[in-house]
């Protein structure tokens, strides 16, 4: 259907349907991991969000360990540490050793924000109060070995030996672009939640970047969040559930993801009441339609991949809306027999 030109990726927050608990979103991350390996998307991102009902995505370091043996060829990563509620060493000792157990396939995307709400990030952190820059300074110090020899942390041997996997620096508004184009990062923007438009943030990383270890060209990738159906009608039925739960958490209200007729049963009006910021960035519609839109946006913000955020009530309608926007941009699907997804 599609013609191949731009990368694919998935970012999963692991949504907790109603009628759901956690461990079933968790089981669900397998599943749709190894579909997304087999249509040919090229990684997939695990979110760190704490003290969120709908969320089950708090620590995307032991799902990059609990999915890659259960996949062969997509790239896995966080998307991301949220920095400040880590010690840099400790990150640096774990994404080690996922590049150690799985080289070549793992990603460090790396933000600066909490990821959860101002009380849940002081019970998060140990040694409040430092600086992102100092954080992500003694990350990038420890995996390269470029402490001052009379800095204390010199003494320290990081182990696993070796180096980190690709780091890429998570963005929502551009503050962060400078300094991943100083760096040499990639560069994520969070267009599935920011409405801050993207243009000016990747303009500004790509005209400072400076070549590095870590890549040796400029590389965006463009979150997005999409819902794709057969036809135009059942992706609006769908879209109820996130442009419900959006519509709660742009006032405060957070709960797991309700079914399209559950939603309904409320009186929820989407064009009265998902009239917000966040609820306008949802791609909705049949693969012909999302597939224009999205090639729209990336071009419009010259981005080189779109990572793609999809909520719903069940992960049937998630895995079939990747499915269909695989097929869209003409995904090359893994060669061998392919497994169906869940009915």
């Amino acid at each position: 259907m599609g013609q191949r030109g731009m990368d694919l990726a998935v970012l999963d927050v692991l949504p907790i349907g109603s009628g759901m608990a956690a461990t079933d979103a968790l089981r669900s991350a397998t599943v749709l991991a190894k579909h997304a390996d087999q249509l040919g998307y090229r990684r997939i991102w695990y979110a760190e969000h704490h003290g969120m009902a709908n969320i089950a995505s708090t620590s995307p370091e032991l799902l990059i360990a609990h999915v890659a043996p259960s996949t062969t060829r997509i790239r896995l990563g966080a998307g991301g540490v949220m920095l400040p509620n880590h010690a840099p060493l400790r990150v640096v000792e774990q994404y080690r050793t996922l590049e150690a157990l799985h080289p070549g396939r793992i990603d460090l995307g790396i933000g600066r924000a909490a990821g959860t709400d101002p009380l849940t990030a002081r019970a998060l952190r140990s040694a409040p109060g430092q600086a992102f820059g100092s954080l992500l300074g003694e990350v990038l110090a420890f995996d390269e070995g470029s402490f001052p020899k009379d800095h204390p942390f010199a003494r320290i041997g990081v182990v696993p030996t070796g180096r980190l996997p690709p780091i890429w620096m998570l963005g929502s508004s551009g503050s962060s672009a400078r300094i991943a184009g100083k760096l040499g990062l990639g560069y994520a923007f969070a267009s599935h939640f920011s409405p801050t438009p993207p243009e000016a943030a990747i303009e500004s990383y790509r005209r400072s970047f400076q070549p590095s270890p870590t890549a040796e060209e400029p590389r965006v990738i463009l979150a997005v969040h999409v819902l794709c159906a057969e036809t135009q009608a059942e992706a609006e039925r769908l879209a109820l559930a996130p442009r419900f739960v959006l519509a709660g958490l742009e006032r405060g209200q957070s709960g797991p993801v309700p079914t399209p007729d559950e939603v309904a049963a409320t009186g929820f009006d989407p064009a009265r009441d998902a009239t917000g910021p966040m609820a306008q960035l949802l791609v909705v519609g049949d693969p012909t339609e999302v597939h224009q839109q999205l090639t729209a946006l990336a071009q419009r913000a010259g981005a080189d991949e779109l990572m793609v955020m999809t909520l719903a009530h069940a992960p049937e309608p998630r895995i079939h809306s990747y499915t269909l926007l695989a097929s869209a941009f003409g995904l090359q699907p893994a060669p061998g027999p392919q497994s169906s997804p869940p009915a």
